[in-house]
């Protein structure tokens, strides 16, 4: 039994939670705008059908009072009639009691009249009352019902803009934002250093050029003035002076003619550098 009443609770608990994610509380408001529109409908025909009660009523009521009074003028007037001889006495005395009688049933109708007038005009009172609140009422929560409307859409509106916001970290957006940039940054490095490596490897083929220019210009220096220092050595160890000084003055001849021409040609290399350069110049 225990556990039909848990599958009990259980299935109910279940339907609740159903019944909670179907309603969607901007429908249901409308609907019970409508269901007031309805009530203020059915209240106005009732005030109207009690009104027309109430004004039968109050005829009644005046008719009444109106017949007592009538009956009361019609026996003075019989009764003045047989004192003016106009009519027999007992003849008037008849007509006169007969109003009397009449005049006394509608006195005694008079309060049930009255009473019934009363408690219609109050239910009339009373149903005015409600109409007059249910028009406030539905005409406030109409505008209220406007308002959380507009509210509703933009909450809904704001909650979809937040939860793509914040959706964005579980799609690895910004993560593969992040490596990407890591990426662009390694090959920016990358193409950096290839390029200081061919800077490196232009200066070094120039310097070593260079180097080995002016090395082949100092060896073949140093080769001449050995040559002449020679010549001149084997000169004096022969006992001929003369020819050992005619040997290192020529030796020494070639050796400024050499260096006369490197230097010739040097300038020449100078003056022709700035024209490869300016032809070599990109245009603009």
């Amino acid at each position: 039994m225990g556990f039909f009443q848990r599958l009990f609770r259980w299935g109910k608990s279940e339907v609740n939670n159903a019944m909670d994610t179907l309603e969607d509380p901007i429908k249901m408001t409308d609907q019970g705008i409508k269901d007031l529109e309805a009530d203020l409908e059915k209240s106005i025909k009732a005030l109207a059908s009690v009104k027309a009660s109430c004004i039968t009523a109050k005829n009644d009521l005046e008719k009444a009072r109106q017949d007592i009074t009538d009956y009361q003028n019609k026996a003075m007037t019989f009764v003045q009639a047989a004192e003016q001889g106009k009519m027999p006495q007992a003849e008037a005395d008849r007509l006169a009691t007969q109003c009397l009688e009449k005049k006394s049933q509608r006195s005694r109708d008079l309060p049930v009249l009255e009473s019934n007038y009363n408690r219609l005009q109050a239910q009339v009172t009373k149903f005015e009352d409600t109409i007059k609140t249910l028009k406030s009422n539905i005409d406030k929560w109409k505008n209220e019902a406007k308002m959380l409307k507009a509210r509703a859409k933009v909450s809904e509106a704001t909650a979809n803009v937040n939860k793509q916001l914040a959706g964005i970290d579980s799609t690895d957006t910004i993560a593969m934002l992040e490596k990407m940039k890591e990426k662009v940054n390694e090959q920016e490095a990358l193409a950096d250093s290839y390029l200081e490596i061919a800077a490196s490897s232009g200066s070094a083929d120039i310097d070593s050029a260079y180097q080995a220019l002016g090395g082949g210009v100092e060896a073949q220096s140093e080769l001449l003035a050995l040559k002449a220092k020679m010549q001149e050595t084997k000169a004096i160890a022969s006992g001929n002076v003369e020819d050992a000084k005619t040997v290192g003055d020529a030796i020494a001849s070639d050796l400024d003619q050499l260096k006369r021409e490197m230097a010739a040609s040097q300038q020449t290399a100078s003056a022709d550098r700035p024209m490869q350069q300016a032809d070599q110049a990109p245009l603009e």
